[in-house]
């Protein structure tokens, strides 16, 4: 069978090191998009718009400010749990949790062109997601995390391990407690990109920090899918 060539998407998303994960609480009172920008100017290949508390309108509205925003720097734009606002808003995909909509749903929404990723916390759950065609899957939380307190428990570097020894052919980001002075160890663990929240978000200095993560990852070289 002939392999089908990538979309344009794909292969930005086959080449992504540092994938932002926005949070206005954690943000230190900054307004969401004026954090986007400044990681965006840092060097994030991706940003995830993840915001609880805006209703569907608002939500809505700054989707389409975070596209203009990611397409003005060449950078991928992923919505979620909400493949109707990342199909309305013209997002290059969703994200999706353990507990949100199945992917099969996701993709009758969004078609087999625009990107879906699953968060997964166990090796079940990443060989369950790349069966159903996910086109990347989240590992984590790596270490204790605001964003998924008393949620989930940290899955620690050995799960990190365990992905990149099992050589799926799909990207995997590592998430969940990442800072500056874990990054590297995640790395070393056989991780070669990273998603990050709290420590880019609730940086002094966005576009300082998002600019040190970015080049401590390009230390290390990137596992193609």
């Amino acid at each position: 069978m002939t392999k089908q060539p990538q979309s344009k998407i794909k292969i930005q998303l086959a080449n992504a090191r540092l994938y932002l994960v926005t949070c206005q609480e954690l943000s230190e009172n900054r307004d969401t998009l004026k954090t986007v920008e400044q990681a965006l100017k840092g060097g994030v290949d991706i940003v995830q718009l993840r915001e609880y508390s805006l209703n569907d309108s608002e939500l809505l509205a700054m989707s389409k400010e975070v596209r203009r925003l990611t397409a003005k720097h060449n950078a991928l734009f992923i919505v979620n749990n909400r493949p109707d606002i990342a199909m309305i808003s013209g997002a290059d995909g969703v994200h999706l949790g353990q507990d949100d909509l199945p992917l099969f749903e996701a993709r009758k929404i969004l078609g087999k062109d625009k990107i879906i990723g699953v968060s997964t916390h166990g090796m079940d759950q990443a060989r369950k997601a790349i069966k159903e065609r996910a086109d990347y899957i989240g590992v984590g939380p790596v270490y204790p995390t605001q964003t998924k307190k008393n949620v989930v428990p940290p899955v620690t570097l050995d799960y990190v391990r365990k992905v990149a020894a099992a050589g799926f052919k799909i990207p995997f980001f590592a998430i969940g407690g990442i800072k500056l002075h874990n990054v590297g160890e995640v790395l070393r663990a056989g991780a070669s990109r990273v998603a990050v929240v709290t420590g880019i978000v609730g940086a002094l200095k966005v576009k300082k920090v998002t600019g040190e993560f970015k080049e401590i990852i390009l230390k290390y070289p990137l596992e193609k899918a």
